[in-house]
């Protein structure tokens, strides 16, 4: 068995563990990573759901904490890793890393940045960044400032990452988004396993 096929097989494991206990909290696993001996898990609120500022709402770190607590304990009981392995449990971010076609699905009407395999054939252009208006398992479509819609496989993506806009807003909103800002930490722990977990 050759190493990217048991790094598969230890995916689609914790795969299993993983999605039923994300859900069970009211969340979606956005992506999953076994790399070198990490086990990278970031999950997000369900599409579509509002935080109070009517952005797109976040994973707030309690979750993201309780999570992490959840996992280790199934991991620990299970032990789908061999070895000693990093357990991190994020949430994507504002700008998020997209690399699966249901990524791309969930951010349609977003803006995104593309940067290609290759130069394209008919501009000649190695980025393309604009409003993401469809996308499939096979392609993604971008309008970009232009207005010139520009059709991408997926075989031609080196990597893509969602853009935040950042919105004006009153003194007054401003205020009250600060005091409800929440900063990102880390902690980590490690067990009797040499297992470490970190929720960032």
């Amino acid at each position: 068995m050759t190493q990217n096929t048991r790094e598969s097989a230890v995916v689609t494991r914790i795969n299993e563990l993983v999605t039923p206990i994300v859900s069970d909290l009211g969340l979606d696993l956005y992506d999953l990573e076994f790399v070198s001996g990490v086990v990278r898990v970031a999950v997000d609120t369900k599409s579509g759901m509002l935080g109070e500022n009517g952005q797109p709402a976040g994973v707030d770190l309690e979750k993201i904490g309780l999570l992490t607590r959840l996992i280790s304990r199934e991991f620990d009981h299970s032990e789908p890793v061999p070895g000693r392995y990093t357990l991190e449990v994020t949430s994507p971010g504002l700008e998020r890393n997209l690399r699966l076609p249901r990524h791309y699905i969930r951010e349609v009407n977003k803006i995104i940045n593309v940067r290609l395999t290759a130069p394209l054939e008919t501009g000649g252009e190695r980025r393309v960044q604009g409003l993401l208006i469809s996308a499939d398992d096979r392609e993604i479509t971008v309008r970009n400032s232009s207005d010139v819609e520009i059709k991408i496989g997926y075989a031609m993506i080196d990597r893509a990452r969602t853009v935040f806009e950042w919105k004006t807003t009153s003194k007054e909103e401003a205020r009250h988004h600060s005091k409800k800002k929440i900063a990102k930490t880390e902690t980590s722990t490690t067990s009797s396993k040499n297992r470490e977990a970190k929720a960032s």
